[in-house]
């Protein structure tokens, strides 16, 4: 019932499971009793839930297969608990009796006993073969269609599949491991904010491991809870994707001429980033504005900032309207907003929620801000462009349209030395980050120094 409600969230509010999640298994545990609901059944539920989100393409090939109507015809109360059903006969170990058992019970108290009926029918048709027999008869051959055999397969848009192909590049063997990559569970990633915690305090928790990259992160290799970390809890570490620690790291370390007193953030929200380089910022003696649109938003930012040892300032301002003078800065940041498709593995929703018109809504804003941080930053400051999407017309095509208009007035940056020990950064100067390839979201950085 629980991962039942948590799909009718995301489908029926376009709400994010990792952010719907969390309190519906916290009222569960509340309602039950910890003797009759506890980690185990809260794993289930989140496997439930984030496995049926990321394979939806599939399960709906697959279901579409076993039903006697088009699948938009299916009710998606009905969808859900049919797609429920077939991630625990296909996607888990357990049993086929239990699995359509429970589907059906549950069909039964939230659909009515006609819809069971319906429910039962199409999971024992699932029940007939596992997930590689269904894949051969419902993806078409690779050599007959690359993009929609992978789409099938791996359970990703085939427009999203095109997109991440053109950025990467390379033959069938990179794009397969990525998409894979793209389907695995992440890890936790914590960040030791410099001056107020450490990655040894943090290593001390238990199932925790160094980060790969970055020398402030720290991996919770069993998925374990960051919110039963002290440091945690106190704000003097948080939950950062390691690639987004690097795309702060590579800004805060980028060589400048002349001072390095004033830093801006002018994308803050939700603040992992702002919450880095205020600290980074501290250390040397700088000052970090983070500005965020959404009043909201800023205030995760403040959130995330509070108690920080220097001086910072967070502002809610429209940062394509910025309300600082031009060249007040010696450092900026402006991670954009995006599609997020670098971020599929925490967000698997988001796949299906996209779509590729979505890319023209962003592209006018993306381009506005990054001319607002070349406007913002002095001559001999760096600006760092920066999104969680690798596809091109986010990234490289809106660097390359706004720096035709500056000239000679900007010069890029060689970002690869600044992410030290990283490998595969391919040929620069700016730098794609992959899941597969680096562990980390697909984070995409450009560093652009003002000349004149």
């Amino acid at each position: 019932m629980l991962a039942f409600e948590a799909l009718r969230a995301v489908d029926e509010r376009d709400a994010y499971a990792n952010l719907v999640l969390p309190p519906l298994l916290r009222r569960a545990r509340e309602k039950a009793g910890p003797d009759k609901f506890d980690g185990r059944d809260a794993a289930l539920a989140t496997e439930l839930v984030y496995g049926t989100l990321r394979w939806q393409g599939t399960y709906d090939a697959v279901i579409a297969e076993c039903v006697d109507r088009p699948l938009r015809e299916v009710d998606p109360p009905v969808l859900d608990v049919l797609s429920l059903g077939v991630h625990q006969l296909l996607g888990t170990r357990i049993p086929t009796h239990a699995a359509v058992s429970a589907s059906v019970d549950l069909a039964r108290v939230v659909l009515g006993d006609g819809r069971a009926k319906f429910v039962n029918a199409v999971l024992r048709k699932v029940a007939q073969d596992d997930l590689d027999g269904w894949l051969r008869r419902v993806a078409p051959p690779y050599d007959d269609d690359p993009e929609e055999h992978l789409a099938v397969v791996h359970s990703h848009p085939r427009w999203v599949v095109s997109a991440l192909w053109d950025s990467l590049g390379g033959g069938r063997a990179g794009i397969e491991d990525l998409l894979e990559a793209d389907n695995e569970r992440p890890e936790v990633t914590l960040v030791a904010r410099p001056g107020r915690a450490t990655t040894e305090e943090l290593l001390r928790e238990e199932s925790a491991v160094p980060g790969r990259w970055s020398p402030y992160a720290v991996r919770l290799a069993e998925g374990g809870e960051p919110g039963a970390v002290d440091a945690v809890r106190e704000n003097r570490a948080g939950v950062q994707d390691e690639g987004s620690q690097l795309v702060a790291l590579a800004l805060a370390n980028a060589p400048l001429d002349g001072p390095d007193k004033a830093w801006l953030d002018g994308c803050a929200g939700p603040g992992g980033k702002a919450a880095l380089l205020a600290a980074l910022a501290a250390e040397r003696g700088a000052v970090l504005l983070a500005s965020e649109k959404q009043p909201h938003r800023a205030g995760l930012v403040a959130k995330a900032l509070a108690g920080n040892p220097g001086p910072y300032q967070v502002i809610a301002a429209d940062g394509t309207r910025p309300p600082w003078r031009p060249g007040s800065f010696d450092r900026v940041l402006m991670d954009v907003p995006c599609t997020g498709l670098g971020a599929l593995r925490r967000r698997p929703e988001a796949r299906w929620r996209r779509r590729p018109e979505d890319l023209e809504g962003f592209a006018p804003l993306q381009r506005a801000l990054l001319r607002t941080a070349l406007e913002s930053v002095r001559v001999g400051g760096v600006v760092g462009y920066a999104t969680c999407s690798p596809h091109l017309a986010e990234t490289r095509a809106v660097v390359q349209d706004v720096l035709k208009q500056y000239g000679d007035a900007v010069d890029v940056v060689d970002a690869r030395p600044l992410l030290a020990g990283v490998t595969e950064l391919g040929e620069g100067p700016d730098v794609q980050l992959w899941p597969h390839l680096h562990g980390t979201d697909a984070m995409y950085l450009a560093l652009i120094r003002r000349t004149a």
